[in-house]
């Protein structure tokens, strides 16, 4: 598979996919050569380079990433920490947005809107 086949089946431009060999992102594993040593990759770049963008996409680096992926960098046990780190970084997140959502029904509820100007009173 060619690279423009990959970035447009992924959704990434071209030049993230070469950055990404360049850091050790993708892997020998899933880039070959051919007879004239043009780049070809393996089917299941797309699958990895989806479960990249995913991990990118809830907040993870591309320095954790890369030590998730490398072959001594993280262990199972090391890499199931990381990911449940993570799920608590996004759950008080979430409850950081409910508790601003509350203060913000409890300001409606309070009226302290008007034409006048915010917080002043009629």
């Amino acid at each position: 598979m060619k690279i423009s086949e990959v970035a447009k089946r992924i959704d990434l431009p071209i030049s993230t996919i070469r950055y990404y060999e360049k850091i050790g992102i993708i892997t020998d594993e899933y880039l070959l050569r051919d007879q004239n040593n043009y780049r070809v990759y393996d089917p299941e770049v797309i699958r990895y380079l989806n479960v990249v963008k995913n991990c990118l996409s809830v907040g993870f680096t591309i320095r954790d990433i890369k030590s998730m992926i490398a072959k001594n960098g993280m262990s199972k046990e090391e890499q199931t920490r990381t990911i449940k780190e993570k799920i608590s970084e996004i759950e008080n997140a979430q409850q950081k947005l409910e508790d601003s959502k509350k203060s913000l029904y409890e300001l409606i509820e309070m009226d302290i809107t008007c034409e006048e100007g915010f917080g002043k009173y009629a």
